[in-house]
């Protein structure tokens, strides 16, 4: 995987996923990467899903209004987001919850790949940070 940041679209998988989203006006594609990392049946989380999943997390705190940092890497998304007049309902928000535990689970691949870098303490924090933005201060 190419990752150059710690940050929801700091990597390959994430920017793909984000090329992907200008595809749609809803948030199918937000709702059915997070259904992928909650529903899937393997007991290790593949890196590539919880990759897509973090940047569908962070998709939903700009649409609350609560974006992270502003780079060109996120520009279309921002803009995406703008055209996007759907609201982020209570069932997103869980499934949102649901996502980030296992994505920082023992058994998420990214989490274990991160954990093995110079860069993980980093990444724990982006995560909560953004866990914080999605589903509040008492997340």
């Amino acid at each position: 995987m190419g990752t150059w940041a710690i940050d929801a679209f700091g990597n390959d998988y994430a920017m793909d996923w984000a090329q992907d989203l200008h595809e749609y006006t809803t948030l199918e594609l937000v709702e059915t990467t997070l259904d992928n990392v909650i529903d899937s049946a393997e007991a290790e989380l593949e890196a590539p899903f919880a990759a897509e999943a973090l940047a569908a997390l962070e998709v939903i705190a700009r649409l609350q209004g609560k974006p992270g940092e502003d780079d060109p890497a996120t520009a279309e998304v921002d803009e995406w987001v703008a055209a996007c007049k759907k609201k982020v309902t209570p069932p997103l928000l869980e499934k949102a919850r649901l996502a980030f535990e296992r994505i920082t689970a023992e058994s998420s691949e990214l989490r274990q790949l991160w954990q093995d870098s110079e860069h993980f303490a980093d990444w724990q924090l982006d995560v909560a940070a953004l866990r914080q933005r999605v589903l509040g201060p008492d997340a």
